[in-house]
């Protein structure tokens, strides 16, 4: 079996797609399915059985030795806005934290979430290497509760043999339809175009940024999926690769690009406009995000990320204009 962790939400359910056609249905999932429509997110696809948050460290697959052969967790709160520090330690630090225990005395290869948001501004850069972790400092709560668990797991003296901690940066794609405001760009915009026919975006608020050309590291879902699952390949043929590791495509784009791609894939002339971002969001406003991916290159180097507009045009035409739900095979 395989434990999908967040499996209802945006990645979590695409990994379970992925591992579908891999050949692979004994999948536990575990998640709260909540009041929004993320139960759509599994509705298609195949696993064996649904675990509630709360019971999951209770389950008796824990107790069978080797009946759980890999960990995919991405259970968390990932709202960057989220105030209430206490809640995000208990859901992302702490279970993080115990899941990664439990991988380490079972033996478990696991791969947990992390977020490019414990770079904050960019100050230190966007480098994935251990030294340099604890210099950091994310702009949010949110980020701290990632980094959090990436120092505590580089504190211990037994890890997993095989982990990975993978920093996600600007996802996007299939499945993010119930994340409301924290949905991505792209599908912000295609909702806007067919509502208004123009997107509007924050202004910049820097000298040294103009409007709309604010950069970030945007990475197809489907393409974080798959390296995911490649990592694990790879880091049980050479268990000495885990560790840390960024997740985007290691090429900043600018948020005008983004949106001119969604235009051409719903073949419509781009009409922009520009709105002041809200005070509270502009102290931990990220202007540049560029994820450092030599590490990765050394563990997967032929591992190839699709180009932005592709992704785009992929989501647009083939999920978001056709089918907004995938399922097996499809």
């Amino acid at each position: 079996m395989i434990l999908v962790t967040g499996a209802a939400g945006f990645i979590g359910s695409i990994i379970v797609k992925h591992l579908n056609d891999l050949g692979h249905e004994p999948i536990l999932v575990c998640d709260h399915f909540g009041k929004d429509d993320r139960w759509k997110n599994l509705r298609d696809l195949k696993y064996l059985e649904f675990i509630q948050v709360e019971d999951l460290f209770d389950h008796s697959a824990w107790k069978k030795v080797g009946a759980i052969k890999a960990i995919y967790h991405m259970g968390a709160c990932s709202d960057t806005t989220e105030l209430d520090m206490d809640f995000l330690y208990k859901n992302n630090t702490e279970f993080t934290n115990q899941l990664l225990t439990l991988a380490t005395s079972k033996n478990i290869p696991i791969v947990y979430a992390s977020s490019a948001a414990t770079y904050g501004a960019g100050e230190q850069g966007y480098f994935d290497d251990h030294g340099g972790l604890p210099a950091l400092k994310p702009l949010n709560k949110y980020g701290y509760s990632k980094q959090l668990s990436d120092e505590w797991i580089l504190k211990q003296k037994k890890k997993p043999k095989i982990w990975f901690g993978v920093k996600f940066f600007n996802v996007f794609g299939p499945h993010e339809y119930h994340k409301g405001k924290m949905s991505s760009v792209v599908y912000q915009s295609f909702n806007q175009i067919k509502e208004v026919g123009e997107v509007k975006l924050f202004k910049s608020h820097r000298d040294d940024y103009k409007d709309g050309e604010q950069l970030r590291d945007f990475v197809y879902v489907k393409d974080v999926v798959k390296a995911m699952v490649e990592l694990i390949a790879a880091g049980k043929k050479k268990p000495s690769i885990s560790g840390i590791y960024n997740l985007g495509t290691g090429e900043a784009r600018s948020f005008h690009d983004l949106v001119k791609a969604t235009f051409k894939a719903m073949n419509k002339k781009p009409q922009i406009t520009f709105m002041d971002m809200p005070e509270e969001l502009r102290n931990q406003y990220q202007y540049y995000t560029q994820a450092e991916m030599a590490k990765f290159k050394r563990a997967l180097p032929k591992f190839k990320f699709m180009k932005l507009e592709d992704a785009v045009n992929d989501y647009v035409t083939g999920h978001l204009m056709k089918e907004p739900y995938m399922r097996k095979g499809k």
